[in-house]
């Protein structure tokens, strides 16, 4: 799987970029059909951390806003396992 990690006007912050590679690297652990991950942390109005993660022809997206980095990041990765796990059950139901 390739993982990328951008961060928008915030200088790069070593501490959060392995913290986003570690959750990036949990996601295989509800999917294995994962070709790649993007991550963007933003920092607007909030700090916003985004997923993209691409598996067999889709493009999934979970984003999240808070006052922290870290508690955005924890709440966005939340977010996608839900959608793999949902994902992966319903390709099994379809099997």
């Amino acid at each position: 799987m390739k993982t990328k990690v951008t961060f928008r006007h915030v200088k790069t912050q070593h501490e959060l970029q392995e913290a986003a590679l570690e959750a990036a690297e949990r996601f295989e652990k509800f999917y294995n059909g994962i070709t790649s991950t993007d991550i963007i942390f933003k920092n607007e109005a909030d700090k916003t951390v985004e997923f993209t993660v691409r598996v067999h022809g889709n493009t999934l997206i979970a984003k999240e806003s808070s006052d922290e980095f870290h508690k955005s990041l924890y709440e966005a990765s939340d977010k996608m396992i839900r959608q793999l796990q949902k994902r992966k059950e319903k390709l099994f139901q379809n099997v």
